[in-house]
């Protein structure tokens, strides 16, 4: 099977399970016929739904990563019903570097959902799992965590499409059978037209997704959040045995730019309150200090009133960097 010039090694409609690879051709000086295998498994087990199951997007992101190759390695998944298509490293190179992006290209795989030919590698590997993946598929979860750069609260993310609450319904279902503690959702009409999620709702997928701790490092905490809550899910599609939990979830939504802080100088980044935390309108939400000199530090405010969903990891911030953004109950 071909897609955008991308090989899979997978029969996605036969019975039984494969592990095997898409290969990502790359002509390099090392390798001028090469390519990058990226793994890719596919458990069927007779009737039932068609579920995605992808972490991976950005490299940096480690809970997705450990609690897909957990699930692979486990004897239940034999007994799957339907099926199950896991891509436990989507953007392979990045994961390999321990980057967000693709070093061949710098290519962020969640901006990648392009509409049209693919110019890039990472442009070739989102247009397979969009018109190859996620055209079979009735359900999906991307797995992500804040990555390098941000330090979430364990969190699911839905997107609402706001003229189909039929979808949003089941979005909402979906992250409450997932069980983080809190769940956030925004509204598609401010969301990247060429991410993982608009590429499942243009494929008519019910998709939810993660932000799973970060700081690119692996909470124990956020892990075990993934895997009850991957297992949550497939137990309440039919597609494992046993009745799923449904522990419910916070809901809180994301809207527009006064829901983030931006570093609005460079400098040391001074942080005064943490994920969780609620905060008020005009509450100080970090100081810059100048690197430099004896000047006095630039104060960045919240906006509005909402609770933290995640800050800046990193110490040293730059103008235009994300420092925290909240959430509002839904």
């Amino acid at each position: 099977m071909r897609g955008m010039q991308i090989a899979s090694t997978v029969d996605f409609d036969r019975e039984g399970r494969q592990d095997g690879v898409l290969r990502l051709p790359m002509s390099t000086d090392a390798s001028a016929y090469g390519h990058v295998p990226i793994p890719i498994t596919c458990i069927r087990g007779g009737e039932g739904p068609t579920l995605l199951l992808l972490a991976g997007n950005h490299g940096d992101e480690y809970e997705g990563l450990v609690a897909l190759r957990k699930l692979l390695a486990s004897p239940d998944v034999a007994q799957i019903r339907g099926r199950l298509i896991v891509l436990p490293a989507a953007n392979l190179p990045a994961v390999r570097a321990g980057r967000r992006v693709a070093p061949q290209d710098e290519g962020n795989l969640n901006r990648s959902f392009v509409i049209g030919a693919p110019a890039t590698p990472t442009q070739q590997v989102a247009s397979f799992i969009e018109n190859e993946l996620l055209s079979r598929c009735d359900y999906a979860i991307d797995l992500h965590s804040g990555g390098a750069s941000l330090r979430y609260v364990p969190a699911g993310v839905g997107n609402m499409v706001h003229d189909d609450p039929a979808r949003n319904a089941r979005v909402k279902e979906m992250l409450a059978v997932f069980g983080a503690p809190v769940s956030f959702v925004s509204d598609t009409r401010l969301a990247s037209t060429t991410s993982f999620a608009a590429a499942a709702i243009r494929q008519g997928v019910v998709a939810i997704g993660t932000e799973a701790g970060g700081g690119a490092s692996l909470s124990v905490a956020a892990l075990r959040m993934v895997e009850n809550g991957v297992r949550g899910v497939m137990g309440h599609l039919g597609m494992l045995p046993g009745e799923a939990a449904k522990p419910g979830t916070r809901l809180l939504e994301v809207g527009g730019p006064e829901y983030f802080v931006y570093a609005p100088a460079a400098g040391l980044f001074e942080p005064f309150v943490e994920p969780g935390d609620t905060v008020k309108a005009g509450d100080v939400a970090a100081a810059i200090h100048a690197v430099e000199g004896p000047h006095a530090p630039v104060v960045a405010r919240f906006a509005r009133d909402g609770v933290v969903l995640c800050r800046r990891q990193q110490g040293l911030a730059m103008p235009g960097d994300c420092l925290f953004h909240l959430g509002n109950d839904l």
